[in-house]
């Protein structure tokens, strides 16, 4: 979401409240009937809040457990290259060092 939808969005919803705030306080109600469906609008806002801050969580939670599977599949690849590196060194300094005793040897023959 952009910055600036996002700003719209809490710009609307911080208008609905006080609007919604703003007609409960003159509705013709008794002050305990007003108070009541205050504490109501509140609570259902806080539930609103925490359901989306679950969401928020729960998304970042995926992204990270995503972001470590590909560190550690980038890691596995990496020494998997290594390994393969490591071989092909290995038997290219093996055949250098029959190349050498051969030399060696047919250097003492003469």
């Amino acid at each position: 979401m952009s910055d600036n939808t996002g700003k719209t969005v809490l710009a609307l919803l911080a208008g609905v409240a006080i609007g919604a705030g703003i007609g409960i306080l003159f509705a013709p109600d008794k002050g305990t009937k007003t108070r009541e469906k205050i504490k109501e609008g509140f609570d259902d806002k806080k539930d609103e809040f925490k359901d989306k801050f679950d969401g928020f969580t729960n998304t970042i939670k995926s992204k990270f457990a995503s972001t470590k599977m590909d560190l550690e599949s980038s890691f596995d690849d990496l020494v998997s290259n290594v390994d393969d590196k490591t071989e092909d060194v290995i038997a290219t300094l093996e055949k250098k060092l029959q190349e050498l005793k051969k030399a060696a040897t047919t250097t003492q023959k003469q």
